[in-house]
């Protein structure tokens, strides 16, 4: 999904994906779209409740939720303490970094080779692939 800074076009993505483009889920996705940080439900409640005084967790998990439910998002378990959520839902890898926790995308090439899975009786149907290690910006910090 590409950035959208125009409330209008925000508004038009969610009713294309059969969601009603409230005030509060029109806002949620600008800060999904804004920044590709992975964040949980507590970063997204913090960076929005300043502007939305009356968003709560429960609302933003709720979103969430329908987002994932409707295709808009999708939710990463990479092993973190909280889920993180991201606007890319085609098949793509995460680097995750043991350091300072933070989420890279990375694309998943044609030229890894399933197909043992496949041969073994198995139906693909979508692939996530999560690497951990330490990422370029802390190894430049030692």
């Amino acid at each position: 999904m590409k950035n959208y800074d125009n409330i209008q076009e925000l508004s038009d993505f969610l009713m294309k994906h059969n969601i009603k483009p409230s005030f509060q889920r029109v806002k949620i996705l600008q800060r999904l779209s804004s920044k590709k940080d992975h964040p949980t439900v507590n970063q997204i409640y913090t960076d929005l409740v300043a502007q939305i005084p009356s968003l709560s967790k429960t609302t933003v998990y709720n979103t969430l939720n329908l987002f994932i439910k409707e295709g808009v998002a999708r939710s990463i378990n990479a092993d973190t303490s909280e889920s993180r959520y991201d606007l890319i839902t085609s098949s793509h890898g995460h680097f995750l970094c043991n350091k300072c926790g933070s989420i890279y995308d990375f694309d998943i090439t044609d030229n890894m080779n399933f197909d043992f899975l496949s041969k073994q009786g198995n139906e693909i149907t979508s692939l996530d692939i999560t690497i951990r290690g330490i990422c370029k910006n802390c190894i430049d910090k030692k």
